[in-house]
């Protein structure tokens, strides 16, 4: 993936930030999905009053690229307004795996910082269907 690439993607997910729903927490997190086909799907993380309810904005970029039946994908960008810079959560960490194999994942924030990863490095040894 090219810096241009990147640069592009995490200002989708920076964009992507502006829209969350987050009025308890007020942890507004953006990211932005690629799919091998280039299409960029964006997702914001939606709070409700139960907690239990709330989604992620990585879960809820990867439901839309699948529910509009994009397979594949390269890379995910995740944005927050945070000093340190913010990985997916556990559950993301599952569900990015099952969707997104060993993409890159694009950590940064608001102030400019970016790291990049893998999802093998940010999620060793995961469980998928292999172990079925």
């Amino acid at each position: 993936m090219t810096d241009k690439e990147r640069t592009d993607l995490i200002a989708a997910a920076s964009k992507a930030r502006e829209h969350a729903h987050a009025p308890y927490s007020h942890f507004r997190v953006g990211a932005a999905l690629r799919a091998n086909s280039g299409r960029i799907f964006t997702g914001c993380n939606i709070e409700n009053s139960t907690f239990g309810l709330t989604l992620c904005a990585e879960r809820v970029a990867v439901f839309k690229a699948l529910s509009e039946g994009e397979r594949g994908f390269d890379a995910v960008a995740v944005v927050a307004e945070t000093e340190r810079l913010t990985p997916p959560c556990g559950a993301c960490r599952q569900i990015l795996w099952e969707f997104c194999r060993d993409a890159e994942v694009i950590l940064a924030n608001l102030g400019g910082q970016m790291t990049v990863r893998r999802m093998s490095d940010l999620f060793p040894d995961a469980f998928d269907a292999s172990f079925l």
